[in-house]
């Protein structure tokens, strides 16, 4: 008897072991499958979601900024994962992104550097590698990279609205500077080719070019010719009559150039024939006087400053009180105006003030600079510049905007000459210039650009797309976001979207500027006659007009002035 009890407790216990296996196995299999569906759910499902939202615009904020997308978009991977093009990187994070070898993207901001690859979803982040969950990806020709490289490495907060179609992203790191303590391009892989401008007064040129080809780098190492810059600017075509970034900018802007140097050698020999123009130059930045936190933000984002110094001597053999050889160091304080041009290409904070020949420099830190004197001078061309020298930061432009060729098929303009002198009407801080120009295509009208005669310009831009008379300026269009200009310069400002324009028909691009910094009034910008010009400036090739309410215009070639404003266009396709 005890032992059928027994027995029977021992078939219960298997029977009670029995059904829990079996609803363990039941129950792990239908959990297994109710994940493996919820997941295939989620990827078709973000699928659906990703579709639907790349098909408009996203809009990108950054630290409450709206950032311009040049044309390109955002887009949502299939896994929802956001996607940013390169190209808003500079600008809205405040970083340096290069392409190395075509294949290599280094992005870097204050110490932070993070290297990735083309195709690749691997990471070194200050030499610790990792894996992101989408790679970078080239799409229409641009390259983008993930957001997750921004919230998870450069302490960013990423926030999406749909209602709004807009993404924000937050900066969370503690302090506001994003410059290293020292950058030097010959450090990063981005080596500028030393030339030698021998015993011509053409450091300007040399100057100008130099810092044109370091905006390049390192996807591109061009050699751009001298020669075609000083033989063929409107202003002067002597070598040995110098030069400044005006008449480089009247010559860049105007696409006379660059040409490449083996196309037009340097030396005494005018140029003859037309040349291969290899780049359009669309933008360049004036920064102010000893702005020095400027002059490094344009170095570590677009490219080396063209700057000019007093020097006391020429020349690799340099024999100079203000010159320390052993240290290719150099530091003027005095008076003497600015005699010589060189580029920026770096700096260093903690460079020694003693390392300075002249006894009064009182702090550490210097620019690294490229000069044209050839390999025998300096440290294989390059040399340090004081912080506290007296000259160096004075005069700077940075070719902050250089494009491809094909970026427009044309360029409507009267100012060969470029930007010699300024309008106004005294009293009004506001002031209206127009170009009429005459379609020689079928075409659209893309972009328009002129200088910023002020710092913190407020523009808009219109078009009077049928012109008839200059009464007819008063019927324009608003076809541009309005903006700041922060620095004086050259901009190309695109239009909201193409206006379609017939070929022998007369249209009109109209700007008006607005300062409120001061009371200044000249904020036009014009072509006219100045002391020391070689060349008359053409009145007769241009329809120009000033108004300072936009109602009343004026003639600009009775005032003998030919106004600065471009319009850019494409041949529409037949």
């Amino acid at each position: 008897m005890k032992r059928n009890r027994i027995l029977t407790i021992y078939i219960v216990i298997g029977v009670v072991i029995l059904l829990i296996g079996v609803f363990f196995v039941v129950f792990s299999r239908e959990t297994v499958q109710r994940n493996v569906t919820e997941i295939e759910y989620n990827k078709q499902w973000n699928k659906v979601m990703a579709d639907r939202i790349n098909q408009q615009q996203i809009n990108l904020i950054i630290d409450n900024h709206e950032i311009d997308l040049k044309g390109k978009r955002l887009y949502f991977t299939d896994n929802m994962q956001l996607m940013v093009p390169v190209t808003v990187l500079t600008e809205g994070f405040n970083c340096a992104e290069n392409l190395y070898d075509k294949e290599r993207l280094v992005i870097e901001k204050g110490s932070n550097r993070a290297t990735l690859h083309l195709g690749s979803k691997a990471l070194e982040f200050n030499e610790n590698e990792y894996v992101l969950s989408e790679g970078v990806e080239k799409k229409d020709g641009e390259i983008y990279v993930p957001a997750e490289l921004f919230t998870t490495y450069f302490n960013y907060e990423l926030k999406w609205d749909s209602a709004k179609r807009e993404t924000s992203f937050a900066n969370q790191a503690k302090g506001d500077s994003f410059l290293p303590e020292r950058y030097s391009y010959p450090e990063v892989g981005k080596k500028l080719k030393v030339k030698n401008q021998g015993n011509y007064g053409t450091c300007w040129a040399f100057a100008t070019l130099s810092a044109l080809e370091s905006s390049l780098l390192p996807e591109e190492t061009l050699d751009f010719s001298e020669n075609n810059l000083i033989y063929n600017n409107a202003l002067s075509n002597e070598i040995h009559d110098g030069g400044d970034y005006i008449r480089s900018m009247a010559y860049l802007m105007s696409w006379s150039g660059p040409v490449n140097e083996k196309d037009d050698p340097y030396g005494s020999t005018p140029t003859t024939g037309k040349k291969k123009v290899m780049k359009h130059v669309q933008g360049a930045e004036i920064i102010p006087s000893k702005d020095y936190q400027q002059i490094k933000e344009k170095i570590f984002k677009y490219g080396g400053v063209e700057s000019s110094i007093y020097m006391s001597g020429s020349g690799n053999n340099i024999s100079s009180q203000y010159y320390n050889r052993e240290n290719a160091s150099y530091c003027y304080q005095g008076e003497e105006k600015p005699n010589h041009d060189v580029v920026i290409v770096g700096w260093d904070d903690q460079y020694p003030k003693e390392n300075f020949r002249l006894q009064g420099v009182q702090n550490d830190g210097a620019f690294i600079c490229q000069n044209s004197w050839g390999e025998n001078f300096g440290d294989q061309g390059i040399f340090y510049v004081s912080y506290e020298d007296s000259q160096i930061g004075t005069l700077n432009v940075c070719y902050t905007d250089v494009e491809q060729t094909d970026n427009y098929d044309a360029v409507y303009q009267y100012d060969l000459c470029g930007w010699l002198g300024t309008m106004g009407f005294e009293g009004n801080d506001s002031a209206y210039f127009s170009n009429v120009f005459y379609a020689k295509d079928n075409e659209n009208l893309q972009a328009v650009g002129f200088y910023a005669a002020k710092e913190n310009l407020n523009y808009e831009v219109f078009v009077c797309g049928r012109y008839d008379g200059k009464i007819s300026l008063n019927d324009r269009t608003h076809v541009a976001a309005d903006g700041i200009l922060k620095n004086q310069g050259y901009y190309t400002i695109r239009l909201d979207k193409d206006y379609q324009v017939k070929k022998g028909e007369a249209f009109a691009v109209i700007v008006k500027v607005t300062n409120t910094d001061n009371d200044e009034y000249k904020l036009i910008p014009v072509e006219m006659e100045s002391d020391g010009m070689d060349i008359q400036v053409d009145l007769s090739d241009g329809e120009g007009y000033i108004s300072s309410t936009g109602e009343k215009w004026q003639s600009a070639e009775k005032q003998d002035a030919n106004i600065c404003l471009k319009a850019y266009t494409k041949k529409t396709k037949e």
